[in-house]
């Protein structure tokens, strides 16, 4: 049984796996950041399809049920392993990306004007 999970297992790692499994099948070729940044977005329209047009608590129901959270699963798994290579392929170094937005999110968003609303920051 695989013991990895995202408190042991870092984004280097994961980066590295990503990066050898595309370049045994010689997939780079196809693996553009044109290329790349469709796919994330075709597969994140396919982790909302099954959540469209319910509410959110209905969301929160469908992701209760086994065979759709296996389902999403997959496809946020897919997401993420295009994020992985797209950053491999034009050399984003993802623990510094985040870290940056999150403290130009910080910024945006104090949590004295943010704490429980969906605004947008400039609407604060």
């Amino acid at each position: 049984m695989n013991s990895r999970n995202d408190d042991t297992t870092t984004f280097g790692t994961m980066k590295n796996e990503v990066l050898a499994f595309a370049q045994a099948r010689d997939w780079e070729q196809f693996h553009s950041p044109k290329n790349l940044s469709m796919a994330i977005a075709a597969e994140a329209a396919e982790l909302m399809e099954p959540l469209l047009w319910v509410s959110p608590e209905e969301s929160r129901a469908v992701m209760k049920r086994p065979d759709k959270r296996a389902a999403l699963q997959d496809e946020l798994a897919d997401i993420v392993v295009y994020c992985l290579e797209f950053a491999n392929q034009t050399g984003i170094d993802l623990t510094t990306a985040i870290t940056a937005k999150m403290a130009r999110n910080a910024e945006k968003y104090p949590v004295e004007k943010a704490r429980g609303r969906a605004e947008k920051y400039n609407e604060l």
